[in-house]
């Protein structure tokens, strides 16, 4: 696989410098195209593990800032399902995985997009839903954002409150899904690439994150994890 290197590389490269410019993102950029790399369930495996650490890292300087009140059960309802979305990778040939995935992707994208306002999304049993949500298409496909964010903004959290909130269900949610779906089989190589490309996205992702405004970001982010979504959805189709 040494010729995943350079490509391999610059996903991560990609999805750790969005990570670091809104807070959230490595998996909506990186997983559609992980999974088109490395194929489903490595490409799944490898973005939990990295925006597990990315999330470990951002976190260290926002801890204090979150809210256990919704932690709680957003992070419980997410390790109650995240073995059902591990079980359906396990299921589903590789052609039905990445069109599930890529639509999972694409439907969650279009809705973040527009700013959808969900009354099931609202106070505890909206914790409870997104957290559910969000476990299964962690495990399943790598992403478990979405949901957050869309309770996130139906509870009306400042960006300033959501991002450690974030980080915190990012680090739990992405420790059960290692558990679940193991650690990607990777050689050292990639693994060193791995680790490098993520340093250097942080870098990156800091630096432009002072220049450049977090609504120009953040768009970047989506229209990034949209194309990849629709890619593999494609891909899905065309090799059914």
């Amino acid at each position: 696989m040494t010729t995943t290197l350079i490509p391999l590389s610059g996903i991560v490269l990609l999805g750790a410098s969005v990570q670091w410019l809104t807070g959230m993102g490595f998996a909506l950029v990186a997983v559609p195209a992980l999974i088109l790399l490395l194929g489903p369930a490595q490409g799944v495996a490898l973005a939990n593990c990295a925006a597990g650490a990315i999330s470990v890292v951002g976190l260290a300087g926002g801890w204090r800032r979150v809210r256990p009140a919704a932690m709680v059960p957003l992070c419980a309802a997410a390790a109650c399902t995240v073995p059902a979305g591990t079980w359906l990778t396990r299921q589903l040939p590789p052609p039905w995985l990445l069109l599930t995935m890529g639509a999972l992707v694409t439907v969650a994208v279009l809705l973040v997009m527009r700013g959808a306002r969900l009354p099931a999304l609202h106070g505890r049993a909206g914790a409870l839903t997104a957290g559910a949500v969000g476990g299964f298409m962690n495990s399943a496909a790598g992403v478990g954002g979405p949901p957050v964010s869309l309770y996130a903004l139906n509870a009306g959290w400042t960006v300033r409150e959501f991002v450690p909130n974030a980080q915190f269900y990012g680090v739990v949610v992405n420790a059960f899904s290692v558990t679940a779906n193991g650690v990607p089989g990777l050689s050292a190589a990639e693994w060193t690439a791995v680790g490098a490309a993520m340093l250097a996205g942080g870098l990156i992702g800091r630096t432009v994150g002072d220049r450049l405004p977090e609504h120009h970001a953040r768009r970047l982010v989506l229209l990034l994890a949209l194309t990849g979504g629709v890619t593999a959805v494609a891909k899905g189709i065309w090799t059914l």
